[in-house]
């Protein structure tokens, strides 16, 4: 099968990086990021949807998110955490930071990037580059993503999102510390090289967590593990615009239909033929942003016989006549740059 059924997800949803920094941590330490909805404008302008990742440089620390146990990390280590989660990292579990602290870096920043704030008894010290004294480094940043129309990897993946060192090898170490070094000095072609890093990032964690994903598992990740339903996913996304039936999708997985509309409900929630006619509505959703193309041509490339057919199935997903989304997705984007 020559589609890669993840990497064609990734590159529909437009995952890419935006800023790395360094924050220095003295002693008992402890900060506190917002929700990543709140300051998406300042870090992401424009992004739908946006998550935090942090990679311990030096030192120890523990990572939390309301409603999950306390994680533990150590040098190497990378936590993510993709559904946007306010959240502590700390020296120690239980430890509470002023959240007004990265609150008000993110949101009165004047500089072309986020501010990293560096805390020995307090927030104050500005830092871009590791501290030699100081007892935690750590390397964050953020990721942006589409979460609309259509995405179901990011509600597949856990709110705390663990990669220890030993399961991530010494290659994620360079690439986040890289990454740091390229948006301190924001040389020439400095966005495209960050955005291929966080991809790069992104994409192993992913694939980690899926081989680590127990045998009962659900979700789109694990549908992808599965010899049905991943076969299933490939097909749709190889050749989203043929005319799909369940029938012909079960013949060519070799299951019934009804035994392929039940494997897709226990793994993925939902229907194959419900499942292509959100994917296609995404794949109409980045032709309308990136392509300039007419709604009419939209339809016809992701498989739907006239423009007004697509247009009322584009409607009852998002929310919004095709056009008028696309004016308004253009208008943000105006906004970002």
């Amino acid at each position: 099968m020559s589609c890669d059924t993840l990497s064609d997800l990734l590159g529909a949803v437009r995952l890419r990086g935006a800023v790395f920094y360094y924050v220095s941590c003295w002693e008992e330490w402890a900060t506190e990021a917002p929700p990543a909805g709140e300051i998406a404008a300042a870090v992401m302008p424009g992004a739908d949807h946006v998550m935090a990742f942090h990679m311990i440089a030096r030192g120890n620390g523990w990572a939390a998110v309301s409603g999950c146990a306390p994680v533990r990390l150590a040098p190497g280590d990378v936590v993510m955490f993709p559904h946007g989660d306010a959240h502590v990292m700390s020296s120690a579990p239980g430890l509470a930071a002023e959240r007004v602290a990265p609150a008000w870096v993110f949101a009165t920043r004047k500089l072309p990037r986020p501010i990293p704030v560096s805390y020995r008894d307090g927030p104050g010290v500005v830092a871009d580059l590791p501290v030699d004294d100081a007892d935690a480094v750590l390397v964050c940043g953020f990721l942006g993503c589409d979460l609309r129309p259509f995405n179901p990897l990011v509600s597949a993946l856990p709110h705390l999102l663990h990669l220890p060192a030993a399961r991530a090898g010494g290659w994620m170490e360079h690439v986040i510390a890289q990454a740091a070094r390229e948006s301190a000095e924001r040389r020439a072609g400095a966005e495209a090289v960050l955005e291929r890093l966080a991809e790069m990032m992104f994409v192993d964690t992913a694939r980690r967590y899926l081989d680590d994903l127990p045998p009962d598992a659900t979700g789109w990740l694990a549908g992808l593990r599965d010899r049905y339903v991943g076969r299933a996913l490939a097909l749709l996304h190889e050749n989203p615009a043929r005319p799909w039936t369940i029938d012909e999708l079960g013949r060519q997985v070799g299951l019934s239909r009804s035994a392929l509309h039940e494997r897709f409900m226990q793994f993925l929630g939902q229907p194959p033929m419900h499942y292509l006619a959100n994917w296609r509505i995404q794949l109409g959703a980045r032709l309308l942003r990136e392509r300039g193309l007419s709604v009419a041509a939209v339809a016809l490339e992701v498989g739907y016989e006239s423009e007004a057919a697509f247009s009322r199935a584009f409607k009852r997903l998002v929310g919004l006549p095709p056009a008028t989304w696309r004016r308004q997705a253009e208008q943000i984007a105006g906004r970002g740059q």
